[in-house]
């Protein structure tokens, strides 16, 4: 079975009552547990922006604590898993400033962690690429809001590869 587009279900459900809408988002959120997080932001987290992203980083602060550091295998998937779980948050939000805040936090936590990102060139390239989403992602806020963040995105930047 094809899907119809977006624009196609778009026209339906404006056509459907609010009854029916209804019914269909509660089927939906049946099937998926990641639609249901996904309802559950949009009704109840997104009109409080900021409480939702300090949920998020206690959560992050938790996964962080229970890393098994003592393989840098399990480390790393750890730490991969994390940035899943976080990036699913930030499409939850949709907010180019929530996934700025989010991934700063998370290179924060990388480059503070008990085993260093560089003995790893898998753990490197990770922390680099995410270094780039948010610079990528800084340059389409607000000029204030750019400037409110510079300074937290140099202080990761400064964080090269030794050698």
């Amino acid at each position: 079975m094809k899907p119809a587009s977006i624009s196609d279900l778009k026209k339906d459900l404006m056509n459907m009552s609010s009854v029916e809408v209804a019914e269909l988002c509660i089927r939906l959120a049946k099937y998926k547990k990641e639609n249901k997080e996904l309802l559950t932001y949009l009704l109840y987290e997104a009109e409080h922006e900021e409480t939702y992203i300090e949920n998020i980083k206690k959560e992050v602060d938790q996964h962080f604590k229970e890393i098994n550091y003592t393989n840098i295998y399990f480390a790393k998937k750890s730490m991969r898993k994390i940035l899943r779980i976080i990036n699913k948050y930030i499409r939850y939000s949709g907010l180019k400033q929530t996934e700025v805040e989010l991934l700063i936090f998370y290179c924060l936590h990388l480059k503070n962690a008990k085993v260093s990102i560089h003995t790893s060139n898998a753990l490197t390239n990770l922390y680099q690429r995410q270094i780039e989403k948010i610079k990528k992602s800084l340059a389409t806020l607000h000029e204030d809001l750019q400037y409110d963040y510079q300074d937290k995105l140099e202080e990761l930047s400064s964080f090269k590869h030794p050698g």
